[in-house]
């Protein structure tokens, strides 16, 4: 038994080309990336995501999509589908509430779990194993769980033996799991920050917790402590309340620049279709319509629009872009769009209309 927080974090396993290998088996064991149209190596965009097999040709996500297809340019390449893949995150959370109390969803594909009430690790473990399965079996993907005494340890252990893998950190072996971890483990330390620790001769996490945290503080300042803290197995933050989303957005990056409003429309009209059903999945309303436009020269605008009332109407919300991108289209050349729908409201269960709110 233990008084320690027992954290999971669930990370599914590539998620965006999983469900496209699943609905598609032909795929399997086939370097596969979703993202961009790479036009044979001139495309814009990025890898939203890839599988397992097309990662080690070094692709790997948000790496811009030309350079991908240089290096597996025999790789299958699809277009992303997020309809679908909203639909999958939802039978997946759908599974988690069932299981655990307490949720919090941090993306479409990762979600930590408090599983405190289990008592004990071992408990815990088994809590884990059925979470794996039931995926497994209901949705037809894998997915790696991490289960520590904090969340970031928790993400930390769901790292470890991807895909499909389940790493459990007891609180007496957190210090031995932390510290020969290279130091660019902790989830916000990038490569620019890991490479600035390199350089003082500090490599693993065993390192930071040895260092002097004067020393930290004059390179990262009052990050410095919760650095400090993390390496030496300190941290127990649990769940966080504000885990609910506080937007859904999606963009596109035209091959060519385009200076056509009803191209531009166009695509903003297919956002708000994938964007409204995913308000409609996660049974939450949007408030405040936005939309951005990048121009030749990556000059950005954006403008937004509050309603009297949230909706998840794709009428009323394709009237609020219409109007948007009315008052913003003067014909220069568009490279990339955005909609974006804030000021979420998630209903409570005995609401009985909008006018509630």
């Amino acid at each position: 038994m233990t008084n320690e927080k027992i954290i999971l974090h669930l990370d599914m396993d590539s998620f965006y080309a999983s469900v496209e290998v699943r609905d598609n088996p032909a795929l399997s064991g086939l370097p596969v990336v979703v993202g961009a149209d790479p036009m044979k190596g001139s495309g814009r965009g990025v890898v939203s995501t890839c599988s397992y097999e097309a990662r080690a040709y070094g692709i790997h996500s948000a790496m811009p999509i030309y350079q991908a297809y240089h290096l597996c340019p025999h790789a299958v390449f699809i277009r992303p589908n997020m309809e679908s893949y909203a639909r999958v995150s939802s039978m997946i959370m759908q599974i988690l509430k069932g299981i655990a109390g307490e949720i919090e969803q941090v993306s479409i594909d990762e979600a930590y779990l408090d599983l405190t009430s289990d008592l004990s690790y071992k408990l815990a473990a088994e809590h884990a194993t059925g979470i794996k399965q039931a995926i497994r079996d209901k949705v037809g993907l894998t997915c790696s769980i991490g289960i520590a005494p904090s969340r970031i340890y928790a993400k930390m252990a769901s790292e470890q033996q991807k895909p499909d893998g389940l790493t459990i950190i007891h609180p007496s072996d957190l210090l031995s799991f932390l510290a020969p971890l290279p130091v660019g483990s902790i989830p916000g330390i990038g490569k620019k920050s890991a490479q600035i620790l390199m350089n003082a001769q500090i490599q693993t996490i065993g390192d930071i917790s040895r260092c002097d945290i004067q020393a930290l503080q004059d390179v990262f300042g009052t990050h410095a402590v919760r650095l400090f803290q993390i390496a030496c197995g300190l941290d127990r933050e649990g769940l966080r309340e504000t885990g609910k989303r506080k937007s859904l957005s999606y963009e596109h990056t035209f091959l060519k620049d385009s200076v056509s409003s009803e191209e531009i429309l166009g695509f903003m009209h297919e956002m708000v279709l994938s964007l409204c059903r995913e308000l409609e999945e996660r049974n939450i309303y949007s408030r405040t319509i936005g939309i951005r436009i990048r121009y030749t020269g990556f000059i950005s605008r954006t403008r937004s629009v509050t309603l009297m009332q949230p909706t998840r109407e794709v009428r009323i919300i394709e009237q609020a872009i219409d109007g948007l991108f009315a008052e913003m289209w003067d014909m220069t050349p568009v490279r990339l769009i955005g909609v974006r729908l804030s000021g979420l409201v998630h209903p409570d269960p005995v609401q009985r209309s909008l006018s509630d709110f």
